[in-house]
């Protein structure tokens, strides 16, 4: 079967209309060949005086002071572009020392978040505890950079606590998460059998879905394994994969962009979405030799 072609040009022609700076550099980054700088710069534009990263970096949340997820879309974005600027990474992380809960980690969503526009589900939890979702993606891209700090430290060794606690009350968010973690953190044999202490919780029907055409806010073989080397990747056999790649081609819209599958709870946080799947899409494509 031929694989469904990409349309490049339409999908720079969307983001040149409809993308932010940010996307317009990642794509130009990714795919003509554009100077790490400039990613670099425009990640910076969204950073705060406290050292993390706030003013809608992440859609959801609108509020101009920092957010955790704020913080890790922009280190995932210097991440993925190759851009990584450890200045910027360890005042983030100061910020994350200086805001975590006793525990360790990082919460959810920031009480700074009150009296601004934000997604309905960006609501800080009660008593501030940490989130297995923020500081497993923090921790995991942290961890693939080599970063060593102490916040890093209490967020490894809260993780594997909370991994090992984990049973089907367990949401997909909450799963990508700790597969993010696993596929970075340094203890490779510990990862690996605690990747197989969860598969059952992986590929269950309430965290994944492998019909490709499936609609609504569903999560995908994809979304836990989104390269060929993510440890998950073995959880799913090989025609599922590439059956979730055919539709992520095919997915490209008449206008030349990729949308997301949640809800549109604002138009200029979806327009914002649209961009960054966009070049978020042609990544994991390109990443699984399409």
């Amino acid at each position: 079967m031929t694989s469904p072609d990409v349309d490049m040009s339409a999908a720079a022609q969307f983001l040149a209309e409809n993308g932010r700076v940010l996307d317009r550099r990642r794509f130009d980054r990714l795919f003509t060949g554009g100077q790490a700088g400039y990613v670099r710069d425009a990640v910076a534009a969204y950073r705060n005086p406290d050292g993390g990263f706030g003013h809608a970096l992440e859609p959801d949340g609108r509020c101009p002071g920092t957010q955790p997820l704020a913080i890790q879309f922009a280190l995932d974005t210097l991440d993925e572009a190759g851009a990584w600027d450890d200045d910027l990474a360890l005042g983030a992380l100061g910020w994350l020392q200086a805001n975590e809960p006793d525990e360790g980690g990082a919460v959810f969503v920031a009480e700074n978040i009150a009296g601004w526009p934000h997604a309905p589900w960006w609501v800080p939890e009660a008593g501030g505890p940490a989130s297995l979702i923020t500081t497993g993606l923090l921790a995991g891209t942290l961890h693939g950079r080599g970063m060593a700090h102490p916040w890093l430290d209490r967020a490894t060794e809260l993780m594997w606590a909370r991994i090992g606690g984990l049973d089907a009350a367990a949401g997909p968010y909450d799963l990508r998460a700790v597969v993010a973690f696993l596929d970075h953190v340094p203890d490779r044999d510990r990862a690996v059998k605690a990747l197989d202490q969860l598969a059952p919780l992986i590929t269950s029907p309430e965290a994944v879905t492998l019909d490709p055409g499936a609609p609504g806010e569903v999560h995908t073989p994809l979304d836990f394994a989104p390269r060929p080397e993510s440890l998950a990747r073995g959880l799913f056999e090989p025609a599922v994969i590439e059956a979730h790649l055919d539709h992520l081609a095919r997915a490209q819209r008449d206008d030349g962009g990729w949308t997301v599958n949640w809800q549109a709870w604002s138009p200029v946080a979806a327009a914002e979405w649209r961009g960054s799947m966009t070049v978020t899409a042609l990544a994991r494509l390109r990443a699984n030799g399409r």
